[in-house]
């Protein structure tokens, strides 16, 4: 319910910020023609990058869960695409961690690999705080937050937040090769100590397979970068492509930061989209038509099959 009133607020907010855009007619008109003359290709690009996408992500569950149990590609991904279908309503998609978890034979093994599940995110946020930041840097070099005053120089506040977010890094990427900290935590403190069985699967993963880890999640996060800049470019917003990429990394670095459900996600997304890719772009409109895509695309479409798969498991498991 409150998902449904925040998503509401933000798309009312997004359409009244686009209906007064001076320039609205003209994006509309350059949106409908670029679409007209290649949109059916970038189409095609952009769903087999959903594929690519998604693979790489199944392929990172695959060695994830190995010490547990070994399954085929095939089967991972179609974990993978079932946990979409399980985090559409639950909040930052902590389902996905329940659906893939059903591919699993043993129910031991099932509790064991949401933590497994979990060094995979862990490995994804790295990357996407490393590219943010990445952008954070031109985005406070490029369009100051603040003007200076009596108090404080220009980019004062700026810097403050930056420095904040690169400590953050560094405590996040030495926590991710120290996992045993974690371990060490559970032993630690009583509530958490019967639970600890199911956490030591973490601490055997070597140095190589986080760095494995980590650039396949380098990998996924080019690919989903990539398709929505050629999504922005399809629907005529023009801009340098190695800036819309930065600014494109802040905006999945606040996402990140910034808790939700999918379905409030998108009107965030799109109203965060708006304000910093709309600084390289009047192109509001396109913008705001390239996020839903994207969204669509990257998390609707493979809920959607996840789902059917799920009917599959269910009747496999009945007879």
């Amino acid at each position: 319910m409150l998902g449904a009133v925040l998503f509401t607020w933000l798309a009312y907010s997004i359409y009244t910020q686009l209906l007064h855009r001076p320039n609205l007619k003209a994006s509309l008109w350059q949106m409908l023609n670029t679409l007209e003359t290649r949109g059916g290709v970038a189409l095609l690009v952009v769903v087999a990058g959903m594929f690519l996408n998604w693979g790489l992500e199944a392929r990172k569950w695959q060695l994830l869960v190995k010490p547990l149990q070994h399954i085929s590609f095939p089967r991972a991904f179609s974990a993978v695409l079932s946990g979409v279908s399980f985090s559409i309503n639950t909040p930052n998609r902590i389902g996905e961690y329940g659906g893939r978890v059903l591919y699993l034979r043993n129910n031991r093994s099932k509790l064991k690999a949401i933590a497994a599940t979990m060094v995979g995110s862990f490995s994804q946020l790295i990357v996407t705080i490393i590219f943010g930041l990445t952008g954070l840097c031109y985005y406070i070099n490029k369009f100051p937050l603040v003007k200076g005053n009596g108090y404080f120089a220009p980019h004062f506040w700026e810097k403050i937040l930056l420095g904040l977010l690169i400590v953050i890094c560094a405590l996040v990427i030495l926590l991710y090769f120290r996992l045993q900290i974690i371990l060490a935590i559970f032993e630690k403190i009583p509530l958490l100590r019967k639970a600890r069985v199911f956490v030591q699967i973490i601490v055997r993963y070597s140095a190589g397979d986080l760095e494995h880890l980590l650039l396949l999640s380098a990998i996924r996060y080019i690919v989903f970068s990539a398709q929505y800049l050629i999504l922005l470019d399809t629907l005529g917003v023009e801009m340098i492509w190695w800036q819309g990429f930065l600014m494109n990394a802040v905006v999945y670095l606040v996402m990140a930061l910034v808790p939700t459900i999918a379905i409030a996600e998108l009107g965030l997304r799109g109203k965060v989209s708006l304000y910093f890719m709309g600084l390289l772009s009047a192109n509001g409109p396109g913008i705001i038509a390239a996020t839903v895509c994207i969204w669509f695309i990257n998390l609707v479409l493979p809920a959607i099959l996840g789902s059917v798969l799920l009917l599959g498991i269910k009747i496999f498991k009945e007879k």
